[in-house]
């Protein structure tokens, strides 16, 4: 009798149930939802990570380089698995900003840092980084210092060529977005932030000894030490997927200072064809294959104006994914030239990587120039100046003229001629 009872109540309790899907007029049977991120299910599942998000172009999945500007040029952001290689500038005042910017976005999302450097100690580096705007406060402050240096938009339509109105326009001011923040440079991070993150340092004088000899033939020690350091750090702590049951996956950001500098032990920087010469191609040869096997994205500055070989330039950008090249006025003729007067110098996009398709991606804005202003480092399309316009003389012109040929073809193409269009 009581098993009838039981199976008597298991019945009525099934009818109520079709009794009730039959008037919600739905089908019995439904889409699963989501899992917890604590189930043993098996079979594959999304793992949303903090910070990050799929291309729209390719589904690769992205991260920020802390310029909002620069992942709107790069498609999006920093692949993972990729390498972003920076072409210093030449005194190097603003390549360190972009770098520390790349990695105060980890800090901000809670990304593993591996910060490694041959002329500063990375502890001091993170003590450098800038300040996030993240709250309301802020963003109004940083409002009024971009908007007072802007000109209204009225007269910038009334000033430029029509041919700029037609190309696609530039996000260069703060916007609402959940992908990528802004930065204050006048500001360091808080404290509490820097404590909070989990960080390895590379420090080369800490790391390598004067008594270590390699072979000929070999890298260098500096690169050497390096390379076991990055692989350590990606196999122990399960960026290559290696462990499973690992429930929070997480990104590591790579950023290397002054890489191919004498300061890290390569010579090509002293002589055209150095002992070292092909050391700096085999180290990112192996740190790609590293890369493109883990959660990880790594940013690298490089002083290539000082690369006597220019064919060792060509095989570190084809070793490269990304490269961009920074050009500043400081100490040359455009620092005085009128035509760049409202910026502090160039942005070359001078490869975006191809993943995932056959051909390569190129960006849509060519023209590019930077600023660095009281709070904001900035990148905005270069306009030039109307050739009617107050703020040239008449006199300036064929400077103007021969400072357009030097441009290239994006940009100012018909004022290079010998006739002028007035506008």
């Amino acid at each position: 009798m009581a098993a009838v009872a039981t199976c008597g109540s298991g019945a009525g309790t099934t009818g109520s149930a079709v009794a009730t899907a039959s008037k919600s007029n739905v089908t019995s049977f439904q889409r699963r939802g989501p899992r917890a991120s604590g189930t043993n299910d098996s079979g594959p599942r999304l793992v949303s990570i903090a910070g990050t998000r799929p291309s729209v172009r390719n589904g690769q999945l992205l991260v920020s380089t802390g310029l909002p500007a620069l992942d709107q040029l790069l498609g999006g952001g920093l692949a993972i698995g990729t390498v972003l290689l920076i072409e210093e500038d030449k005194y190097n005042i603003y390549s360190p900003l972009l770098f520390k910017c790349f990695l105060a976005e980890g800090i901000v999302n809670g990304h593993t840092l591996l910060v490694a450097s041959a002329k500063e100690d990375p502890a001091n580096i993170l003590q450098e980084l800038p300040a996030p705007l993240l709250d309301d406060n802020s963003k109004k402050e940083f409002d009024e210092d971009v908007y007072n240096h802007k000109t209204p938009e009225s007269n910038i339509k009334m000033k430029i060529a029509w041919r700029y109105q037609l190309l696609p326009k530039m996000e260069i001011g703060p916007v609402s977005s959940r992908f990528g923040h802004y930065y204050d440079a006048s500001k360091r991070i808080p404290q509490e932030l820097i404590e909070a993150s989990n960080w390895h340092g590379f420090f080369l004088p800490e790391k390598i000894s004067s008594t270590l000899k390699v072979e000929p033939c070999s890298l260098t020690p500096g690169y050497i030490k390096l390379l076991q350091f990055i692989q350590n750090i990606i196999y122990e702590e399960g960026f290559d997927g290696s462990n499973p049951q690992k429930k929070q996956r997480n990104v590591l950001r790579i950023g290397i200072q002054n890489l191919g500098s004498p300061l890290w032990g390569d010579d090509i920087c002293c002589a055209e064809n150095g002992s070292n010469s092909h050391s700096l191609t085999k180290f990112l040869y192996v740190l790609r294959g590293l890369l493109r096997t883990s959660l990880s994205a790594c940013i690298i500055t490089m002083p290539t104006h000082l690369i006597q070989n220019k064919t060792i330039i060509a095989r570190v950008t084809n070793l490269s994914d990304t490269v961009i090249g920074l050009e500043s006025f400081i100490g040359s003729e455009r620092e005085t030239n009128p035509l760049y007067k409202d910026y502090h110098g160039l942005i070359h996009i001078r490869q975006i990587p191809r993943l995932n398709n056959l051909i390569c991606d190129e960006s849509d804005v060519k023209d590019l120039a930077f600023k660095l202003k009281r709070k904001l480092f900035t990148i905005e399309r270069l306009h030039l100046p109307p050739d009617l316009s107050d703020t040239v003389s008449r006199s300036s012109k064929q400077d103007l003229a021969e400072s357009t040929k030097r441009l290239g073809p994006g940009c100012g193409m018909m004022a290079g001629g010998k006739k002028h269009l007035d506008f």
